[in-house]
């Protein structure tokens, strides 16, 4: 898998790429990560990918034309199931999305920056819009950086233990259950007696058990849609 990533700033996905399970992958050869500065696109001397936004108003608009360029550069090369654009109007990332964008093998992400990108890009090349939550942050990256984080994770012989990634919080549309480790008692609570039965029966029904109770207190929005 590839995953290409556009930015404006992209030495704040440098760090990103040296993390553990990131890293891991791609020293793996499980995926390919790079980062596209886009000002190798500017349109001057100045390195210029911005401009004020028609109309007037506070902030600056990443242009049209140095991100077509290089959008279109990199498609040259491969050909993107997805051209992603991360954006606070975007739908909100989920983990059937993530799901879904793990078994692609070229995916383009685009960090937003600025005020955002100039709407005509959005209309001519990008075919998924991605929201991290209902808030703004500075740029892209971070949310980027997360979405690759959730994708990367769930390529196969990325994680130690795969089954792992499979029993995450929100793949069954549950929340996950308490997990317990040593000691058996901790400051006067222990663990729950069926965990240390070895009866892999009842220790499921548990879980669901346990899964279903905290969705319907904590997230019923996702419990009723279980």
């Amino acid at each position: 898998m590839r995953i290409d990533m556009v930015s404006v700033v992209p030495e704040l996905l440098n760090g990103f790429l040296q993390s553990s399970i990131v890293s891991r992958a791609i020293k793996k050869g499980l995926v390919d990560i790079q980062i596209v500065c886009l000002r190798d696109y500017a349109v001057n001397a100045y390195g210029q990918v911005d401009d004020y936004p028609y109309g007037g108003g506070a902030g600056m608009v990443i242009m049209a034309e140095p991100l077509s360029k290089c959008i279109e550069n990199l498609q040259s090369q491969r050909t993107y199931q997805q051209i992603i654009y991360m954006t606070p109007d975007g739908q909100k990332t989920t983990q059937k999305i993530v799901n879904t964008l793990s078994l692609h093998q070229h995916i383009m992400i685009i960090c937003g920056h600025y005020k955002g990108i100039d709407q005509r890009v959005r209309d001519l090349y990008v075919t998924m819009e991605l929201s991290i939550g209902d808030f703004v942050v500075t740029g892209g990256e971070i949310p980027a950086a997360l979405v690759t984080d959730a994708i990367v994770r769930l390529i196969p012989g990325v994680l130690g233990n795969e089954e792992s990634a499979l029993t995450d919080t929100f793949q069954d549309g549950l929340l996950s259950p308490p997990v317990y480790t040593r000691p058996e008692t901790f400051k006067g609570l222990k663990v729950p007696e069926v965990l240390l039965s070895g009866n892999h029966t009842l220790i499921q029904e548990w879980r669901l058990e346990q899964a279903m109770s905290l969705t319907q207190q904590k997230r019923p929005d996702l419990f009723n849609e279980t």
